[in-house]
């Protein structure tokens, strides 16, 4: 066999010991996790918001957008819930490139999956720790779940995963939403057999064990607007998709109905300015119908502090702060930036042009 075996890695349960998560954050997780869980459940009707960038490649940068999220938490707490997006590993539609914080956990040096798993860990502690919100991350590798398991309160499948037998069944058993994005042919169907996957009792092989697993109720949809083709990006964002999904849902016994809409990605075609927009028509169709403003639990928007996609040799001078000194940017898709006002709203959401 052609691999290369570098080393052992250490299992999760050794990871966790040497970087525990510290009591006052994981009573923070439990709390928040139970917030988080009442949106889903339909016991509140706060609106969730998971919004960070494309791709957590710099802690201190992360920190300093998840610090000034804090501030947009409290004023609008009695309607929002806003979950970091903290996403430590990067898809590749061509398997090349850049692939997140878990493979380079310095974009210049070569791949360390050791230092990478540990930088991820410390990452999800610290913005717990620091900030009092508790992280988002898209699980690209199941076998991966494990070492984060106690430091996030809410998992994404990606659009090239939700076909995959063992996301399905991993999802199947993690204690929190798990949200299964629409395949990108745009197949709804796809993506609720990864529902009903995952909502169900699972017994499989995972990381060398045989394993059963209860079943997901928390398990949901995701909306990421599909690809035809011809190349070409096709939105489902709209009422009519909202409407056709809540219909297919009611034709399945499943737990907990509910979708998220991601703003960026083919239902934005990646025109990230339009997340404002598309943000506005979501909550729209909400107020529109009553079941589709139970149906509809959150959006999804790709934001940081500096906006468009970045080069990883660039550098630039910011005075007045971190970014004073001099850095490389950030390695992502478009994202916009956030301005923050005193008296916020969540379509306050500026370009920074």
């Amino acid at each position: 066999m052609s691999f290369e075996f570098v080393r052992k890695l250490p299992i999760p349960s050794e990871i966790k010991e040497q970087y525990p998560v510290p009591e006052k954050a994981a009573q923070i997780k439990i709390e928040r996790d139970k917030e988080i869980k009442d949106v889903f459940t339909g016991d509140s009707d706060k609106f969730l918001v998971i919004i960070g960038p494309c791709s957590a490649d710099n802690e201190e940068a992360v920190l300093d957008y998840t610090t000034r999220l804090v501030k947009v938490q409290e004023k609008v707490k009695d309607k929002l819930i806003i979950i970091p997006r903290v996403y430590t590993n990067k898809p590749r539609t061509t398997g090349t490139g850049y692939k997140g914080m878990l493979h380079q956990p310095d974009p210049e040096k070569k791949p360390d999956l050791l230092g990478g798993l540990i930088a991820i860990r410390k990452m999800h502690i610290d913005v717990i720790s620091q900030t009092g919100l508790t992280p988002a991350d898209e699980m690209l590798y199941p076998e991966n779940y494990w070492f984060l398991s106690d430091v996030l309160s809410y998992v994404a499948i990606g659009a090239r995963s939700v076909e995959d037998q063992q996301h399905r069944l991993t999802a199947s058993g993690i204690d929190v939403p798990a949200g299964m994005k629409n395949p990108t042919s745009g197949d709804f169907s796809v993506m609720l057999n990864s529902v009903v996957a995952a909502q169900a009792k699972q017994t499989f092989i995972y990381r060398n064990w045989e394993v059963n697993t209860p079943g997901n109720p928390l398990t949901h949809t995701i909306l990421r607007g599909a690809v035809n083709k011809h190349g070409q990006c096709i939105p489902n964002y709209h009422y009519e998709d909202l409407n056709r999904l809540f219909n297919m849902y009611s034709e399945r016994d499943l737990a907990n109905p509910a979708v998220v809409v991601d703003a960026n990605h083919s239902n934005s075609n990646k025109q990230f300015k339009e997340q404002i927009r598309i943000t506005k028509e979501v909550l729209h169709s909400r107020n529109h119908s009553a079941d589709i403003k139970n149906f509809v639990k959150g959006i999804m928007i790709e934001s940081y502090i500096e906006e468009g996609n970045q080069k990883v040799w660039k550098v630039y001078y910011r005075p007045m702060s971190w970014l004073g000194r001099l850095r490389k940017t950030y390695i992502s898709d478009c994202w916009f930036s956030i301005r923050f006002y005193k008296k916020w709203s969540l379509f306050k959401l500026k370009c920074k042009c």
